[in-house]
């Protein structure tokens, strides 16, 4: 099949830490998804998506630019992307395109974490990189801000010309939000956050229902927003590229009305890794299972209980569900106005949840599949449903994007286009995923920040630390649920050998190579 004819129009769809096995099409049997699991039926589905990095702003850099973490320079959250980073939505706005973005973009800090402490792990008074960009140029997603006033949007945010935005996650959202929320003659500082909740669980302070109505909770908010867009662009004429983007199911789980009795925890079942004894895991892993049911940070991942575990699943379906029927009302929209039949669909989330795999839920210093592989569909005109079982990154999408819009990959890109595999889905562009995590925490205990590098191949993941011997291996074809830890096993020497070169080769695939040199010397 020949590459579609621009000038496609682009809806993106995207969720913030959603497992792909919560969801209808993911073969989850209780959580009820029947729009996305729509766009499924029509979309090649990737059972395979990998992230290139477990936490927000590293992989939500990554989907914009097509590069990997470390070389974009977003490593953890805390570090904004590069006000003259090119992103692939730069690349459409040049060629035509009308660009939004409707919510989450966690491309710039959202402010809330206390500078001192900061600058405690990070003394050094100058850095090796020095911004040279006006003062400000990072403040657009501050929190504190948005509470204060409106905050105007550059002409050129990262690519989008049109931004509204929604900073944070669940019901403590701020951002253009916060301005709508009172503009609706609601009082946002007597309806957010735990203090103000209809109901509230006992036994874990991030499970909530929100004072919030259905109506004016976040997630409402930017269905509504994405279809006003399509509303103005429909007559544009000009082709568009629009992220919609959720900031649930994210946690602290606090979904409004209906949406928070809609699944009895009582009737949920353990994930079957649930009781892993953790005996050749690493030593985090197993403090965190040592002291089951306590966090020590409320967003840093540990143990819980399976009744905490419940509780915070059941409230997480019904946020999936909410955005579900948010997105339903969408590509209803589309439909509406005629702009289904050249508008290509796209879902996907920046990360997963261990949400009960063995025994932990939450992320961070964790490489299990339940938070490295996201949900990805691609619905194209043209383009039969099918299921695809290859190897696929956040990595590809952005150059995806742009051969889908005819538009060549620019230099230092490090992705795939997904292209041949929308043509064929037995094909492969890739055979291996390289995610990497970096974290200001010493999660370890070894003396320093914890650095990660983990290879994905078809059969096999390995994981390796900085400031330690320990590692992980799991042979994937013998044991897909991840429980036995080979990494230290004489018999699987060779393999852990085989996998570390690869590893390092790929490592060096990965090593920058822009900008461009402009002389020979």
């Amino acid at each position: 099949m020949s590459n579609p004819q621009p000038p496609w129009n682009f809806l993106f769809l995207m969720t913030d830490q959603h497992r792909p096995d919560h969801t209808g099409f993911g073969g989850n049997p209780i959580v009820r998804t029947p729009h996305l699991d729509a766009l499924a039926a029509r979309a090649v589905r990737f059972d395979r998506a990998y992230v290139a990095n477990p936490i927000c702003m590293p992989n939500r850099a990554t989907i914009l630019t097509g590069r990997q973490p470390s070389v974009h320079g977003t490593r953890y959250n805390g570090v904004s992307l590069d006000w003259d980073a090119q992103t692939f939505v730069r690349v459409l706005r040049e060629a035509g395109y009308r660009t939004g973005l409707v919510g989450k973009a966690h491309f710039q800090n959202m402010g809330h974490g206390p500078a001192d402490f900061v600058a405690s792990l990070f003394p050094a008074k100058r850095d090796a990189r020095r911004a040279t960009w006006p003062a400000g140029w990072d403040d657009f997603e501050r929190m504190d801000l948005h509470r204060q006033r409106h905050v105007d949007m550059p002409e050129d945010f990262y690519g989008f010309e049109h931004v509204e935005l929604v900073v944070n996650h669940s019901d403590v959202c701020s951002g253009h939000y916060v301005q709508w929320l009172r503009a609706q003659g609601a009082d946002p500082d007597a309806l957010q956050g735990r203090e103000h909740a209809l109901r509230a669980y006992d036994g874990w302070g991030q499970v909530y229902q929100t004072a919030l109505p259905e109506e004016l909770y976040p997630t409402s908010y930017v269905s509504g927003r994405a279809e006003a867009f399509l509303e103005r662009t429909a007559a544009d004429g000009r082709p568009f590229f629009l992220q919609c983007s959720y900031p649930d199911p994210h946690h602290p789980f606090t979904p409004p009305g209906r949406f928070y009795d809609m699944y009895d925890p009582a009737s949920l079942p353990l994930p079957p890794t649930f009781d892993d004894a953790h005996e050749r895991s690493m030593p985090h892993l197993k403090r965190m299972a040592a002291h089951r049911g306590r966090q020590g940070v409320p967003i840093q991942p540990f143990a819980p209980t399976a009744e905490q575990l419940r509780e915070a699943t059941a409230k997480e379906y019904g946020m999936i569900s909410m955005i579900d029927e948010g997105i339903g009302r969408v590509l209803a929209t589309l439909e509406r106005l005629d702009l289904a039949r050249r508008t290509v669909v796209v879902f996907t989330s920046d990360h997963g949840d261990m949400f009960g795999d063995h025994g932990l839920l939450l992320k961070a210093g964790m490489h299990y599949e339940g938070c490295i592989r996201v949900p990805l569909l691609i619905a194209a005109p043209g383009r039969h449903a099918a299921v695809c079982r290859s190897l696929v990154g956040s990595l590809d999408l952005a150059q995806t994007m742009l051969d889908l819009a005819g538009q060549p990959a620019f230099h230092g890109m490090q992705g795939r286009s997904l292209l041949p595999l929308l043509e064929d889905p037995q094909a492969r562009v890739r055979d291996q995923v390289v995610v990497e995590e970096d974290e200001m925490f010493d999660l370890l205990g070894v003396g320093g920040p914890l650095r990660m590098r983990t290879l994905v191949t078809e059969d096999a993941r390995l994981t390796l630390y900085q400031g330690t011997q320990d590692g992980e291996l799991f042979d994937l074809a013998r044991d897909p649920d991840e429980r036995d830890n080979l990494y230290a096993a004489s018999a699987a020497r060779d393999q852990r050998a085989a996998l570390t070169e690869q590893l390092a080769r790929r490592l060096m695939d990965y090593a920058d190579e822009a900008p461009k040199p402009n002389f020979v010397a």
